[in-house]
């Protein structure tokens, strides 16, 4: 690099030469994520050492890692590694990024301790949804109460880094890992010396020299990589037990822009090691090879079970509900041009197709889009489901309808159902699935779309297996492609595919985006067109390359 150098020189008329030398120097040339330098969106990282409020006993706890990495950040980990001892705790990030010399400090002293990471935010107790960390709610003395979150969380730019230390590295479909180009930051200064020369057989000769005064002289970057900074990268990643192609995505965006990575690409490459499943949460820990079921912690071991057929093994094995209902859904947070929606939540049964005719017909020609929760049950029901959908040209999401006043453990509570005309609520992608069978019914719509949720799937058995296909051909879905992904048996846990994978699959024909939520496509009777009210469904689709 070519620095300007620039001297000014007083010359005196003695035996002693006084000299002020001014040069423009490189000082403290650094290597940032430059969308986590320009933005500062964030404050500079803090952790908190927080306990969950969703369990009773035994309750795990976990490191909250909030904030933009800054230079000092490594100090602060070092300082609540201090604090908690040997405890194996995992390191939950939300963060936009930061300094990548400091992000690789963090991921090496979290590798040396040998503690998992997640994607994840936390929300404390007793705290506002615009503050879910305050202050008032932080414990001065062990650790805060609180929970974590996937649905919308991040860590961009120099957090996957960071992230990249855990020993078992850990996010869900709901979360976002992005990276983007590094940019160096070269800041020059003028620094000012008083020099004294001495004069000896009439040739200056430097007798001392001292800084006297240091000026910015303003700022470069770059995004080039040098020899220097992709060796660093290369061999940090290596260290890591990440893949090299991680270079490849993050110099696919620029430094204003974000490459969101895919789930699969994320476990492909090494970012991560394992997905969250819809009832898991980051600061879990991984369970241990032995660990009971009941233990709080993520990617139980498979129990080796006899192959039962589908319908039956996906009742056994999944977390009981109630048999499916249909409610009218109306958006209780708008007071015009207000959605509809049906709320379709609950175990398949026999009876169900029964159900949905009865309120298709209530309905009539209106065309209202389904929302579905369920963990599947009776494969000929679906199917019966899947073939009413398509026929009466219905638009199929995934989604958890919640109603006001209601608990937590009961989202749908009879007190808060309308005993006449639509009830209100809200709909919400995030921790929402449609699992095993429930898929049939998902891939009848028309369009068939689905946000950050988690779809199920199952193999069918050899005697079900032409049925199976033939619904597959007339709902327009690769029958082959699905099979490949199947596993053995329903409680597999690759029996939880991504968005992405469904959409490729055919099970879906759009992604709805991080911002909306299902259910919105299509309007009430009384809707007027707008923007706010889409007449248009498919409008609203996007390709899955925008979200993903």
């Amino acid at each position: 690099m070519r620095f300007a150098i620039s001297f000014l020189v007083k010359c005196l008329f003695s035996r002693l030469l006084l000299v002020f030398l001014l040069l423009t120097l490189p000082i403290g040339a650094a290597t940032s994520q430059a969308a986590g330098e320009k933005k500062a969106a964030q404050p500079p990282m803090n952790f908190i050492l927080v306990r969950s409020l969703l369990c009773q006993e035994n309750c795990p706890e976990w490191i909250s890692a909030e904030g933009r990495i800054t230079s000092d950040t490594p100090a602060r980990l070092r300082k609540i590694l201090k604090k908690i001892g040997g405890r194996k705790l995992p390191v939950v990030f939300r963060s936009e990024g930061g300094d990548v010399d400091a992000a690789y400090a963090m991921g090496r002293m979290i590798r040396k301790a040998g503690l998992e990471t997640a994607v994840g935010g936390t929300r404390l107790k007793g705290c506002p949804v615009g503050d879910m960390r305050c202050e008032a709610a932080i414990a001065k003395d062990g650790p805060s109460g609180g929970y974590t979150y996937s649905a919308g969380a991040y860590c961009f730019s120099a957090c996957p880094l960071a992230l990249a230390g855990g020993v078992s590295r850990v996010s869900s479909q709901w979360a976002f890992i992005g990276v983007h180009q590094i940019t160096t930051v070269y800041n020059k200064v003028r620094v000012s010396y008083r020099i004294e020369y001495k004069i000896v057989n009439g040739k200056k000769k430097e007798i001392s020299r001292k800084e006297v005064g240091r000026k910015v002289a303003g700022q470069s970057s770059s995004t080039k990589l040098g020899k220097k900074a992709t060796a660093a990268l290369t061999a940090y990643l290596k260290e890591m037990g990440v893949s090299e192609d991680v270079i490849g995505l993050m110099m696919s965006a620029t430094p204003d822009n974000i490459n969101i990575v895919p789930a699969m690409e994320a476990l492909r490459t090494g970012l991560i090691t394992d997905m969250l499943s819809y009832n898991e949460w980051p600061g879990m820990p991984l369970c241990a090879p032995d660990a009971v079921a009941e233990a709080v912690c993520h990617s139980h071991p498979v129990v080796e079970a006899p192959v039962q057929d589908a319908a039956a093994e996906t009742s056994e094995k999944l977390a009981k509900t109630q048999p499916m209902d249909f409610l009218l859904m109306s958006n209780g947070n708008c007071r015009e041009e207000c959605t509809q929606w049906i709320s379709a939540d609950g175990d398949i049964t026999p009876d169900t197709p029964a159900r949905l005719k009865a309120m298709l017909t209530t309905l009539g020609e209106r065309k209202l889009p389904i929302v579905l929760q369920s963990n599947g049950g009776d494969m000929d029901a679906a199917i019966t489901m899947g073939r009413m959908i398509r026929s009466a040209g219905l638009e199929t999401s995934i989604g958890r309808t919640q109603l006001p006043n209601c608990p937590k453990l009961d989202q749908r509570c009879k007190a808060s159902i309308a005993k006449s005309g639509p009830t209100e609520g809200e709909v919400f992608a995030g921790r929402a699935y449609c699992l095993s069978s429930c898929t049939l019914v998902l891939m009848s719509g028309t369009p068939r779309i689905v946000g950050y949720s988690a779809i199920g799937i199952v193999r069918p058995t050899t005697t079900e297996y032409t049925r199976f296909s033939a619904y597959f051909d007339e709902m327009g879905v690769n029958a082959e492609a699905y099979e490949t992904m199947m596993p053995a048996t329903s409680t597999e846990r690759g029996s939880i595919i991504v968005p992405s994978q469904a959409l490729k699959l055919g099970i879906v024909n759009g992604i709805i985006p991080y911002d909306e939520e299902p259910g919105s496509h299509v309007c009430g009777p009384e809707a007027k067109e707008s923007l706010r009210c889409p007449r248009k469904a498919e409008a609203e689709i996007v390709p899955v390359a925008s979200v993903n």
